[in-house]
């Protein structure tokens, strides 16, 4: 079996990588999107309908036109957390509507607390696609998601760091996602690791009511992904090199 780390062995090695001047925290936050996006094409090809007729000329504007009028653009919706993996949710979210895809990215701030590097990715979303549903402070607002008929639902809400229960507001908009998925053949992709779970042990902190189809992370597996009970919430376990190379030696022992 390949390495398994936790979590705060993959923030050492970030760090690691960071203060080496190798990469940016930024630039981390970056390819982790993009290895999200990656994931998700590799999954699911038909949800890339747009490369289909790519080009600025009139021809592949009619093209694009037709395909999207006989199948549907894909609606994807993107649920961003305050820290970093909501950084990740930012840059998915940009990558994929670059792509031509319908995308909606619904903010679980509060924005205060957000770090600089998850801050830029979403100043660089906003800029762009002037589009933000602040869920903040969270409550009745969270219905209009159920108002919503989306084919994907990105959870970048909270990832490996997690160590509390989910807040009651998280919860219920979860119940509201998992309302809709059982009218919908819609999926949830979890970035890094599915809101709720422990990245370390597996554990679930709350009484999860969404499982995800796919989860993504990044340089390795994390110790909570192997465990029974984790698998069962997780789906299909993708790991996307995000070019930190081996990284610098992690202490096993504290592996469970």
């Amino acid at each position: 079996m390949s390495e398994l780390l936790t979590a705060a062995q993959m923030r050492a090695i970030e760090q690691a990588a960071i203060e080496s001047a190798e990469v940016t925290g930024l630039e981390l936050m970056e390819r982790a999107g993009r290895g999200v996006v990656e994931a998700i094409f590799e999954e699911w090809p038909e949800l890339d309908t747009p490369k289909m007729a790519h080009g600025a000329g009139l021809r592949a504007k009619a093209a694009r036109w037709r395909l999207r009028r006989a199948v549907g653009t894909p609606r994807i919706g993107v649920l961003c957390g305050p820290g970093n993996n909501g950084g990740y949710g930012f840059v998915i979210a940009k990558l994929l509507a670059d792509r031509g895809l319908n995308v909606e990215v619904f903010f679980l701030g509060p924005p205060s607390i957000q770090p600089p590097e998850a801050h830029k990715c979403a100043e660089l979303w906003y800029k762009k696609y002037k589009q933000l549903h602040a869920i903040y402070p969270l409550g009745h607002r969270d219905m209009r998601l159920a108002e919503k008929k989306f084919d994907v639902f990105v959870d970048a809400i909270f990832g490996t760091g997690l160590d509390r229960p989910l807040p009651e507001e998280i919860l219920e908009l979860f119940n509201n996602i998992r309302y809709e998925r059982n009218w919908q053949s819609n999926r949830l992709v979890a970035v890094d690791i599915l809101s709720g779970l422990n990245g370390d042990t597996g554990e679930e902190m709350s009484e999860l009511c969404l499982r995800a189809d796919l989860t993504v992370t990044f340089h390795r597996a994390k110790c909570g992904h192997t465990r029974r009970r984790a698998k069962e919430w997780s789906g299909k376990l993708v790991v996307k090199d995000i070019g930190l190379g081996n990284g610098p030696q992690v202490d096993q022992k504290n592996e469970n």
